[in-house]
């Protein structure tokens, strides 16, 4: 028979044992409704956004304004609207949505890397300290430009450290942070990071697309002109808009550089970005908007 200090011991640790089982019950459940509450307010927000979006999108498509610059083809127009619609602050009930217009082909598509232009951006690359090697990776990741008999055929290891890596093409700034993170780590090559890829390259399956050089940044001119950053800095301080290569004053050697890629003067697509604040809730969404076609396209949504 248990002696009686025995039996309370145990009976102790048994109702520690209870109230252990019975607190991360609790716990659990806890996170659960948190988590339940996080997906509705998820679900919530993302059903307000889209609301937002689709408004977005009829007000484009109603706008006289586009649609006159469309028929008339004005250079002018298109640079005097995205000049004085860069940013517009929207203060609603329920939030604050800023909404940032641009040009959609101020970057240059990465996706357009190919025989012409492939050396073009191994210079580019050599003035920012890195190697050709990077290039070859670019490559590898965009089976979109290749011939069939090089589908399998790599420069690099990035698919034996990353097999499922997507390979057709270049599909966003995060698939191309991937592709950084390798080639930083492959070849130990820190000088990746002072790029500023985000004001250098888009991200489109189109491969069709040209560089509207009213809009290109010092960055993609750097490249396209196959220049400095000075000179770069200088051309893009110019009066603008552009509306002939003599704007730019460009010497010999840029003009055959300039033409291994496709320009234009006039490119009627918007870059749209929409963030949007609730409470303590952030929602940023962004797509490219043709004029002509009156359609959106490349949409990303983050929450």
């Amino acid at each position: 028979m248990a002696h009686p200090s025995s039996r309370r011991g145990i009976a102790l640790l048994i109702t520690l044992m209870f109230v252990i089982v019975i607190s991360v019950a609790i716990g659990y459940n806890l996170m659960q409704v948190k988590n339940a509450s996080r997906i509705v307010q998820k679900e919530k927000m993302l059903y307000q956004n889209s609301m937002i979006l689709e408004d977005v999108l009829k007000i484009l498509k109603n706008s006289q304004e586009l649609q006159t610059i469309v028929k008339d083809k004005s250079i002018d127009d298109l640079y005097l609207f995205l000049s004085t619609a860069q940013t517009i602050p929207l203060q609603l009930s329920s939030g604050k949505v800023t909404l940032v217009l641009s040009s959609a082909r101020k970057r240059f598509n990465i996706n357009e890397l190919d025989k012409k232009n492939e050396a073009a951006l191994q210079e580019y690359f050599s003035r920012m300290m890195l190697s050709s090697d990077y290039v070859d990776v670019l490559k590898d990741c965009m089976r979109i430009n290749q011939e069939k008999k090089q589908y399998n055929s790599y420069n690099s290891v990035i698919f034996d450290e990353n097999p499922y890596l997507f390979r057709e093409y270049i599909a966003s700034k995060k698939h191309l942070d991937i592709i950084n993170d390798f080639y930083l780590h492959e070849y130990n090559d820190e000088n990746i990071n002072n790029i500023a890829f985000e004001k250098l390259f888009r991200f489109s399956k189109e491969r069709s697309e040209a560089v509207d050089l009213n809009y290109a940044t010092p960055e993609v001119l750097m490249l396209l002109l196959g220049t400095t950053r000075d000179r770069a800095d200088m051309i893009y301080s110019l009066p603008k808009p552009f509306k002939s290569l003599e704007d730019l004053h460009l010497d010999a050697n840029e003009k055959t550089a300039l033409s291994k890629f496709r320009t234009s003067f006039f490119e009627p697509y918007l870059h749209v970005e929409i963030t949007i604040q609730r409470d303590k809730q952030f929602g940023k969404m962004s797509f490219d908007y043709d004029v002509n076609l009156k359609k959106g396209s490349n949409f990303v949504l983050e929450i």
